[in-house]
């Protein structure tokens, strides 16, 4: 499943970033998103959602949404 249709307030755990983009890889782990790691989707806007990732709340646009594989 990925972000996008997750459904909010329940935690997953990301399996798999299906990105071709190293610099948005790099970019992703920093923000601590990455496998293994716990997200929750906050709400889902028109354009994306709102993730909470640690202890940080992001915005994320539907491509990087459907990028991100959780279950």
């Amino acid at each position: 499943m990925t972000l996008r249709s997750a459904e909010e307030g329940k935690e997953y755990i990301i399996k798999e970033i299906e990105t071709e983009d190293e610099e948005l890889d790099a970019f992703l782990f920093s923000l601590g998103c990455y496998s293994g790691e716990p997200i929750t989707v906050i709400s889902h806007l028109k354009g994306g959602c709102v993730v909470s990732i640690k202890d940080g709340r992001y915005t994320i646009d539907k491509n990087l949404a459907d990028a991100i594989l959780v279950g």
